[in-house]
């Protein structure tokens, strides 16, 4: 120690000696020798501007015993890191905030996986607002496939980039044709739009007052072009179709300012339900929305649920969902129920944890509220979290019913029916033919190497399943022209026979 003294002619020596002094007297693990040298190498920095190993293990030395060091700044970072990364499902506001998260009705931020579908829909209405020429398109896909939820986002999209461009924006009309009285008012609102201010007059109906409207050259340059947004547009399909044909067919006349888009989950509806309008020209484009795939259901899931500042779900819990929900139906509507399930799953377990044992002292004391909530916050981060068990059940509720358990016990070939049933109606069709039935049922038994029944027997199991509920056979002298519907949904119909390796590449 004296040679330290000896050396200490400046203040920053003699704080160093002073440390090593406290560092010794405290029971440090530095000897005498090395303090010596650490304060050498203070002086050997001045000569030499070679760096010694000494130099490096000093500088760590004492960032070490400082108290804003790294070392004993991280003993403080575990809490808020954890905090940022888990979360405490006894947290009313908390668990709001995780349920709203992911409910239906909670719009996303963005729309992902999507947009090469959006991008067709938005390039169709900017050719039609830059060139003022009418057009139509209609989008189609299964249910939950983000039809409805992107094409909210193209009409703010249209609307900002014409405003951008310095070109007129479009008038937007949207609606849900469930909500309307009979089909024939969707002519009234499109005609309100154009003249809200004028009512019609005599017997002219709304609809000929369009398109006398559309037939005049004075209406191209006195009004706005204007977007029409149909959702649920199966609604308007009536007897002789002439609704949703007089409302396509707007967008034909000389001097129309419509862009017409029509939004349903029947695929084909164009083909079956107007073939006239493919020999007038006025067949509309068409935006298929497949069902989502597994990892797109599993990327809508994380995006929906990075705007929580904690980790709710185990990805292996997230990743089941979205195997199995794919698997079922692609649709996003669903994913989300589970996942809200499982949610819900967890709160009850917790609840009924909390009931059952309690948080109490040794003596039998309750623990105090800082205590208790250490508790529910630290020791337990795991269980708080929604664990691959907590969907696995969620996911046995959401599909699991009666009528999937009386599907799994049927006889194989009653099995494939279904199957060929399920695979038929994917396009959009509601019903068929025993006939049409059997050919789609054969080709599943030729790609499978099964001998197939002959058409009276396949009548029959027809009949059975008929009985059972999950067919609805029409009337007709010949078997072979009864009319089939499916009376169950085609995602309990996937879910029952997914594990068979047949069904699942058949369904696939």
């Amino acid at each position: 120690m004296p040679a330290i003294a000896d050396r200490s002619s400046s203040p920053f020596k003699a704080m160093l000696a002073a440390k090593s002094c406290e560092l010794a007297g405290s029971g440090g693990c530095c000897t005498p020798q090395k303090r010596r040298l650490r304060s050498d190498t203070a002086l050997a920095a001045k000569e030499s501007p070679v760096s010694t190993p000494m130099k490096l293990k000093s500088p760590r030395r004492r960032l070490d015993s400082s108290p804003s060091s790294p070392a004993n700044r991280i003993k403080k970072d575990p809490s808020e890191k954890t905090l940022k990364k888990c979360w405490n499902p006894r947290d009313v506001e908390q668990m709001r905030a995780v349920k709203e998260a992911v409910h239906v009705s909670t719009a996303p931020s963005t729309v992902v996986c999507r947009e090469d579908e959006q991008k067709r829909v938005l390039d169709f209405c900017k050719a039609c607002v830059q060139q003022e020429k009418a057009g139509s398109l209609y989008v189609c896909g299964c249910p939950g496939t983000g039809k409805s939820l992107s094409m909210e986002l193209v009409k703010q999209q249209v609307i900002d980039w014409a405003k951008m461009e310095g070109l007129q924006s479009p008038e937007v009309l949207a609606m849900n044709c469930t909500s309307l009285a009979n089909t024939s008012v969707i002519f009234s609102k499109i005609l309100g739009m154009h003249q809200p201010k004028k009512k019609s007059i005599g017997s002219t109906s709304p609809l000929q007052h369009l398109q006398n409207l559309y037939s005049n050259k004075q209406a191209q340059s006195s009004s706005k072009m204007m977007l029409i947004i149909a959702d649920e547009l199966d609604y308007l399909i009536t007897r002789d179709r002439a609704v949703l044909h007089d409302l396509f067919m707007l967008t034909t006349f000389p001097f129309s300012r419509c862009i017409l888009i029509g939004i349903a989950n029947s695929i084909d509806l164009a083909d079956r339900f107007l073939p006239r309008l493919q020999s007038l020209n006025c067949k509309p484009m068409v935006v298929t929305f497949r069902a989502y795939s597994k990892d797109q259901i599993l990327s809508i899931l994380q995006e929906r649920l990075l705007v929580l500042p904690y980790i709710v779900f185990h990805q292996q819990a997230l990743e089941l969902c979205a195997r199995k929900v794919a698997a079922a139906s692609g649709d996003m509507r669903k994913a989300l129920s589970v996942c809200r399930s499982a949610v819900e799953i967890l709160e009850a377990e917790l609840r009924e944890s909390a009931s059952n044992t309690g948080l109490t002292s040794a003596e039998g004391d309750f623990v105090s509220p800082r205590t208790a909530l250490a508790y529910e916050v630290f020791p337990s981060q795991e269980n708080n979290t929604v664990r691959i068990d907590h969907m696995a059940l969620a996911l046995s509720k959401t599909f699991r019913s009666p009528i999937v358990d009386t599907i799994q016990s049927l006889p194989q070939h009653q099995q494939i029916i279904l199957c060929s049933a399920v695979k038929y109606f994917r396009g959009g069709k509601k019903d068929t033919t025993v006939g049409e039935l059997n050919k789609s049922y054969i080709d599943i038994c030729k790609s499978a190497l099964i001998p197939p029944v002959g058409i009276l027997e396949f009548s029959s199991m027809c009949r059975v399943l008929n009985d059972q509920g999950l067919f609805k056979l029409g009337q007709s002298r010949d078997d072979k022209f009864k009319r089939v519907t499916l009376k169950v949904d085609g995602a309990d119909i996937s879910f029952a026979l997914q594990g068979v390796r047949l069904f699942r590449n058949c369904l696939q």
